[in-house]
């Protein structure tokens, strides 16, 4: 229970700190372009947890993978969470880059929370009943909070929902890999693919077709507008974020998991208001209530709460 209160904790972090981020990303990926906005920030996340691996390492041997199986399944798993997080951040910046506002983009990206349970009875992760209720009342709670202005689909949306179904994909990858392999290795690893992939697309798209060409593509990084963003999505969103939810969702079910961090939404909305100053309508209140309430929920067992009940029950009748 100790362990598993831990990881939530980690997990609800992981929520704030993208919550933060999701403001940089549209910033970010609007002054610098989608593709260098995503492969910058990704060597950055794999650059700063660089010194991290290696702080480890010095504190205790045991975080080193031992043998060669070992160091395999920690490539495979670093790997294949690279590719599934290339593909779904593309499609998120994508989608943001072509239109879609950051409350509809928050929305539809949180749809993984309804996707996750239904991958996990797939591979065997069965749900009690009261997260599935929770599920449904957090997007219930994610509509009033995010869609303010009512709802229409653009293609946009579409990349949005590809990057919910990425990320569905991407949260099972780590449940099944984050108990075999260090997580701070693996997040490094993941980075390191994800912004090598994302070179591709940077050079073919962004730089070769730039106005003024390299030079006019390397004239975006003489402003803090474009790294501050930068930095804040790759030293935090990144190089933090992932790598507390690689280390959270170690022994938490999925679809717990994927409920927790749908509170990047209502972190997003907290936001704004501190940093901002924005003001909540009583619309948004009620999301981030019923997000809240619904995360609640879905902690309870009450399979436990019944055994401690009738424990009670005996006691009080001797």
């Amino acid at each position: 229970m100790k362990k598993e209160f831990r990881n939530s904790f980690l997990l609800i972090l992981t929520a704030l700190v993208w919550g933060i981020a999701f403001v940089a990303q549209r910033q970010g990926g609007a002054a610098a372009g989608p593709y260098t906005f995503n492969c910058i920030r990704s060597f950055l996340g794999a650059a700063v947890l660089l010194p991290v691996i290696r702080l480890l390492d010095g504190r205790s041997k045991s975080h080193e993978p031992q043998t060669i199986q070992d160091k395999r399944r920690l490539w495979i798993g670093g790997s294949l969470c690279g590719a599934v997080l290339f593909v779904a951040s593309t499609f998120q910046q994508m989608g943001m880059y072509y239109g879609t506002t950051a409350g509809k983009a928050g929305f539809l990206t949180a749809c993984y929370i309804l996707l996750v349970p239904v991958l996990g009875i797939f591979l065997g992760k069965k749900c009690r009943w009261n997260v599935w209720v929770s599920i449904l009342v957090a997007v219930v709670g994610l509509y009033f909070l995010c869609l303010t202005e009512g709802f229409s689909f653009y293609m946009s949306d579409v990349l949005l929902l590809l990057c919910a179904a990425c990320f569905s994909v991407h949260i099972m990858v780590i449940d099944h890999f984050s108990p075999l392999v260090n997580g701070v290795r693996m997040s490094c690893i993941q980075f390191l693919v994800c912004g090598v992939l994302g070179l591709v697309p940077m050079i073919a798209v962004e730089i070769l077709h730039a106005p003024g060409g390299i030079q006019g593509w390397a004239q975006m990084f003489t402003g803090w507008d474009v790294w501050i963003p930068i930095l804040y999505a790759g030293v935090m969103s990144c190089g933090v974020g992932y790598t507390l939810q690689i280390i959270g969702q170690d022994g938490i079910n999925p679809a717990i998991a994927s409920l927790l961090m749908s509170l990047e939404s209502v972190f997003s909305v907290l936001a704004g208001m501190l940093i901002l100053h924005e003001t909540m309508t009583g619309r948004e209140v009620l999301g981030c209530v019923l997000v809240f309430a619904a995360v609640l929920f879905a902690q309870v067992n009450f399979g436990e709460l019944q055994s401690v009940c009738r424990g009670f029950r005996k006691k009080s009748e001797k």
